[in-house]
């Protein structure tokens, strides 16, 4: 194998010093394209030529690893082929890289014998590796949180991590993150609450090319035991906890309301109480005086036949006109008093009337014995 390497090499050499003498009229019209390839695939690159060359050579990272002349290609390794095309009276000259691996990253050049411009592009090498979740199919609580990890494993450069949710869920987010051990690997963390049955898929997208791998798992979901309610750290559903907080809520106000209500009726009865015993106490006030001024008149006698001894400097009107009727008989004189007495007894005890006896002159005084 080494001994044909050398045959190739040499048989170049001697190629090269053959056309070192011959003068070239041909240019590189337009020269290669960067390429982004996956490992373990191809990648090829074109190199537009003018009529009249006579060399083209191919160099990977500095090394020239294929050869063309006008009637056949030299060839290094069988991983590096060639391809050429006419177009528009032009050379095409293509270079095609079979099984790219990672260490053929770098530039890649095409160039003419005794030419001083050449044409110059980059190959870029992505590794796909691996990607899985750990445990398979997974068997969850419904209505409570819980986590799937995803892991993709030996990507150059690391890959577009997303999730696919195949299952009913009440909320769900992911993040991802490289690994702090491994640069070439990263992790993604899917949080989410299922309310059923289905799949979850993990995706990684490689940057620069239409490729893409996942992995799915199928997710389970069975009802809480009978006794988490009690177990320590158990949640309630979403639901379940906004109901409680808008009940708490209504219940509260609900208090609230009653205590005015119930503060309002107190002191509503508290002043009606007390303005009752104000009528009470004014009534029995009332009551009160005016048996205690009954009493008193009805503890009173009155002396009817009772003539003071001081001069009387006035008389009343009535007087003069009862001192006119002296001529009355005797008897209804005698008589009058009884009546009198008797009239004034049947009168209220309220408003008390004295007489005096003017039927006869002479004066009587009422003396108390003890």
């Amino acid at each position: 194998m080494a001994g044909a390497a050398e045959r190739g090499v040499l048989a170049v050499l001697v190629v090269l010093a053959g056309l070192a003498a011959c003068a070239s009229g041909s240019e590189i019209i337009e020269g290669p394209k960067n390429v982004t390839a996956l490992k373990g695939s191809e990648a090829r690159f074109n190199c537009t030529i003018s009529q009249g060359w006579k060399l083209i050579m191919w160099a990977l990272r500095g090394t020239v690893v294929l050869s063309m002349t006008p009637s056949e290609p030299i060839i290094t390794s069988d991983r590096f082929t060639s391809a050429s095309y006419q177009e528009d009276g032009n050379f095409i000259s293509e270079m095609i890289i079979h099984d790219v691996q990672l260490s053929d990253t770098g530039q890649v050049k095409c160039s003419l014998q005794n030419s001083n411009r050449d044409g110059s592009a980059f190959l870029s090498v992505q590794v796909m590796g691996q990607l899985l979740i750990p445990g398979g199919s997974l068997v969850v609580i419904e209505d409570k949180p819980c986590n799937v990890t995803c892991h993709a494993l030996n990507w150059t450069p690391l890959p577009d991590l997303s999730w696919e949710i195949g299952v009913p869920v009440s909320n769900s987010s992911y993040y991802s993150i490289p690994e702090p051990e491994d640069l070439q690997s990263a992790v993604s963390v899917l949080a989410l609450t299922p309310q059923g049955n289905g799949t979850v898929t993990c995706v990684a997208e490689m940057k620069g090319l239409d490729v893409r791998e996942s992995v799915t798992v199928s997710l389970t979901v069975v009802q809480p035991p009978l006794d988490s309610v009690d177990e320590p750290g158990t949640s309630l559903p979403t639901w379940a906890i906004v109901l409680l907080a808008v009940s708490l809520s209504l219940l509260l106000i609900l208090i609230i309301v009653l205590i005015i209500i119930f503060c309002c009726c107190v002191s509503r009865t508290e002043k009606e109480e007390s303005s009752y015993q104000s009528e009470i106490r004014k009534s029995a006030t009332v009551k009160t005086s005016k048996d205690t001024v009954g009493t008193k008149l009805k503890s009173a006698n009155e002396n009817y036949g009772y003539c003071s001894d001081e001069p009387r400097t006035t008389q009343p009107a009535s007087l003069h006109a009862k001192s006119s009727e002296t001529s009355v008989p005797e008897q209804r004189s005698s008589r009058q008093p009884h009546q009198e007495s008797d009239h004034r007894q049947l009168g209220p005890a309220s408003h008390p009337q004295v007489s005096f006896n003017v039927a006869s002159p002479k004066k009587v005084r009422n003396a108390t014995l003890v």
